[in-house]
This record gives structure tokens, sequence and C-alpha cells, in this order.
């Protein structure tokens, strides 16, 4: 007679795609800094512009560089609401997370939980491995370099297109290795700010044997001079578990609080 606790064989290969399936993704997710496009995304309807006379891809990433320096150099603390969910192709929410992301320079990253959903396995081995990679990576415990530089990728520069309220440099992005944490696609840059507004892509090296494809779209927004995230996409398709979509919200931010002595925060004026 089995217990109650034990576990069939199918069960138990299930176990084994899904863990194997999600933490691939969750990996790619935080690393790359960039998630997914498909289903519910809504796509870009502006025409493509020719570029400007006289901008390069040097230019851009020389000013690319120089922005993300003032960032972290002005950045001091943020706060933001986040909702996390993974859902299927037909809106089906299997597994949600809310809570609040709480920043401190240079390398400190808290995640308070005030609600969550659906499936304990995948938010156990999903969401949950997303936010503590995401905080140990905040805190140095990971490295991986994989910044959009002239060290990581080559920019072929297509022109110039609207996207909501910016107007950006589009330029095809070229990874120079078969890194997994390194995406190959495409990258919106602002023209007057020289910021990353949207990426979209899929990775640069398959991320395992279980996903068989994986695309994505990280959008940014502008919240008191620092461009944050606001939403992502990440579009994966999971050998024997089907196509899901883990969706990331970023909202509610402050940006730049005051520290008082107990660690309490309260807003003060940025830059």
């Amino acid at each position: 007679m089995r217990g109650r606790h034990t576990t069939t064989p199918n069960t138990k290969i299930r176990l084994f795609f899904v863990d194997a399936a999600f933490l691939a993704m969750t990996t790619f997710a935080i690393t790359a800094n960039a998630q997914v496009n498909q289903q519910g995304q809504t796509e870009l309807t502006a025409p493509l512009e020719p570029l400007r006379p006289g901008v390069t891809a040097i230019q851009i990433f020389d000013e690319l560089l120089a922005h993300n320096a003032l960032r972290a150099a002005t950045l001091v603390n943020y706060t933001a609401f986040r909702t996390y969910q993974v859902v299927d192709l037909n809106g089906k929410v299997h597994a949600e997370e809310v809570g609040q992301m709480e920043y401190r320079a240079p390398d400190q990253k808290k995640f308070v939980v005030t609600s969550e959903k659906g499936s304990v396995l995948v938010r156990r081995l999903a969401l949950h491995a997303l936010i503590a990679s995401e905080i140990e990576t905040t805190a140095g415990k990971q490295h991986h370099d994989s910044a959009i530089s002239p060290a990581n990728y080559s920019l072929d520069l297509l022109g110039e297109q609207q996207v909501g309220p910016y107007h950006c440099f589009v330029a095809q992005a070229i990874p120079k290795r078969g890194d997994k944490y390194l995406f190959e696609g495409k990258v919106w840059i602002d023209t007057d700010d020289y910021a990353v507004v949207r990426i979209e892509g899929h990775p640069a090296k398959k991320l395992s044997f279980w996903i068989q494809r994986a695309d994505f779209v990280r959008q940014y927004q502008k919240i008191d001079n620092f461009w944050l995230p606001q939403r992502d996409m990440t579009f994966v398709d999971v050998r024997l578990y089907g196509k899901k979509v883990l969706t990331i919200d970023h909202h509610d931010y402050s940006v730049n609080l005051s520290v008082a002595i107990d660690g309490s925060i309260e807003k003060t004026e940025s830059f």
C-alpha cells in the first residue's frame, strides 16, 4: 500500500521536466535583462524611418555606456511593486506572485510578498527562483557579463522608430559569442537620453534540451529621469509541458528615497 506522500514514476518525470524547464527559463530571464513577445504583447505600429546622418554604432555605444554609468552613480534607491505571472496561451494563470521590490545602491535588493496564488510548484521553481536569482545577481553572488556593450555585441543600425512617447534608434544586436546570457534580436535606444527603451529577441544559445523555443520583450519607462523596467514577457515552449508565458509588470515606482535612522524610507526629490 502506498503512503500518502508517495510519488508515482510518471509524476516524478513530469516534475523533473517542469523543474529543468523553469530553472532554465528563469536563469535567462534575470541574467539577460530581457523578456518575451508572443501572446499579449502589443506590436509596434509606427513605421521605421531612415537613420539621421552621422549616427554610428560606436557613438551609440559610447553614449549608452555613459548613460549607464550616470544611472549607477545617481540611482540611490527605489521601491516598486511587481506582479509575476506564469500563464498559458489561453490566458489561464498558473501561478502569481505580487510584492514590493526595494533596491538600495549599490548592491542590495529585498522583495516582500504581498499576495500569491496558483501552483505552489510553479511558484517555487519559477517565480521564487527568479526573484532569488535577481537578488543574488545584484549582490554580486552571481556574475554574467550580459551588458549591451562592444565587448558583447555588434550593432547594425536599421533606422529610427517611435515607441510610445519615445523616439528611438533601432539596431539589430548581434552577439559576439554563443552565450545563453546574451541575446540575438533588436534594441530600441532613446535618441535624446541614449537609454534602452525596448529589447526583443531570443537567447544567443539554446537554454536547455527542454526549452524548444524562447522569445522575449522588455519594455522600459522613464521615471524621475531614470529608465526602469515597465513590462517583461518571456515566451517559452517546453518539451512535454507546452507553451507558457512568464510576465513581470513593474509599477508604482518611488525613486531616490530618504532613509531614516530606523531604516524606514520616504520620498524625497530626485536629481
